[in-house]
């Protein structure tokens, strides 16, 4: 499932192989970094900027927008509503 600006998008998930699964993940861990990238430009906010707003290095805002990978989710809230101002929704499909 796939959500952006209150948008709703099903997709129906075939089971995989465990390098499908693994190789899917990091696709959504991409995704993940690349809207946290898009919103902080939108909000005219630079790594550093960001990165003071919630108390993390720019390095780290860096790692974070280009492989969301190893993102906690406490982080994660903590750059979207502490520094960008927006909300979290997730959602687990089965």
């Amino acid at each position: 499932m796939e959500r952006h600006k209150g948008l709703s998008l099903q997709k129906e998930r075939k089971k995989g192989t465990e390098r499908r699964d693994e190789l899917e993940r990091d696709y959504e861990s991409f995704k993940i970094g690349l809207l946290l990238r898009k919103s902080r430009e939108e909000k005219n906010l630079t790594q550093e900027q960001l990165g003071e707003l919630i108390d993390k290095k720019r390095t780290y805002i860096s790692r974070v927008e280009n492989n969301g990978s190893n993102l906690t989710l406490k982080t994660l809230f903590d750059i979207v509503e502490k520094g960008l101002g927006g909300k979290v929704n997730i959602s687990i499909d089965f």
